[in-house]
């Protein structure tokens, strides 16, 4: 099992930066796809970006491919936002898929774990 812990939310204004990271503890942590997923007010949790066990593959979303980089290290995950606008506006949860598959898994429903989540809040 695998405990998930978000920190590095928080207000900015538009065209700022965050890191957001997700402190895991637990088995195996390593052996685990690690995705990051957002869902602001009113709509569906989204996809934001992934990595795999490895860290040698990402996976983004259109809508923040070149702005957001995911990475990782033996104990934690990150999420580096660049260029923020009021659209990323919303509570990014990381989660963790097991897996050893270098395939993104971009559906909430293939991960296994989630932490609780941080708010981000970009102002225009």
């Amino acid at each position: 099992q695998v405990q998930l812990v978000e920190s590095g939310g928080g207000l900015v204004q538009a065209g700022a930066s965050l890191r957001l990271s997700c402190a895991a503890s637990g088995r195996a942590f390593s052996t685990y796809y690690m995705g990051w997923f957002r869902q602001a007010p009113g709509k569906e949790r989204a996809f934001v970006g992934g990595i795999n066990w490895s860290g040698s593959s990402t996976s983004y979303a259109a809508s923040v491919k070149g702005r957001f980089t995911v990475s990782r290290d033996n104990a934690k995950v990150y999420l580096q936002m660049n260029s923020l606008n009021p659209d990323d506006t919303a509570v990014y949860s990381c989660a963790a898929a097991q897996t050893l598959s270098d395939n993104p898994r971009v559906a909430w429903k293939d991960y296994h774990y989630w932490g609780q989540g941080t708010q981000v809040t970009v102002s225009s």
